[in-house]
């Protein structure tokens, strides 16, 4: 799915942000949070469900909280003074108040109009972090597992020489027959 409001562009399917016809790094939990925010749109969201959704329940500090929001702001050009996209409402919780245009899956393949499709980027060596395969049993280390796999795709992200694929185009590669005899590697 693709959103389109203001001058960005966010693809959950590509798991990128564009700005200004130019590819803007976020943190995961940051596209998370703003991709969350503008689905549900149509109501206040809770810090609750902020938790629920971006952190699956784990428990954040406010700071923390805070900070996301605030750099999902200055990703599409607002900020806590003016909050003309994403509107705090004091001891209620958070609301997208941008208007969006939502373009299917099926016309994703597409570029949008006014918004160029990745060139640069795709002539830059590829990367994808593969999940890594939880062999303790335990299925509380899952989450261990595969925070490993995002912290090293955060890493790369910094690197400028390199396009790394977004953790879910990379691990539904996992199976698919794309990847040939690569296994998942052990943990």
């Amino acid at each position: 799915m693709r959103y389109l409001f203001d001058n960005c562009m966010l693809d959950t399917a590509r798991r990128e942000l564009r700005r200004d016809n130019g590819l803007v790094a976020v943190e995961p939990q940051v596209f998370d949070l703003l991709e969350f925010l503008i689905r549900t749109r149509d109501r206040v969201v809770s810090r609750d469900d902020l938790l629920a959704a971006v952190w699956r329940g784990r428990i954040v500090s406010e700071a923390t909280l805070s900070s996301r929001v605030n750099a999902a702001r200055s990703a599409i050009g607002d900020s806590g003074a003016d909050q003309r996209l994403i509107r705090t409402l004091p001891r209620k919780g958070v609301r997208f108040v941008g208007a969006v245009q939502e373009i299917g899956a099926a016309a994703s393949d597409a570029p949008a109009s006014g918004i160029a499709a990745p060139t640069a980027e795709a002539r830059l060596p590829s990367l994808a972090v593969l999940p890594f395969v939880n062999l303790s049993g335990d299925p509380e280390q899952d989450y261990f597992a595969d925070g490993m796999a995002m912290e090293i795709i955060t890493a790369l992200t910094r690197s400028s020489g390199l396009f790394v694929i977004a953790r879910n185009s990379s691990w539904l590669l996992m199976g698919s027959g794309v990847m040939g005899h690569i296994t998942r590697p052990e943990l």
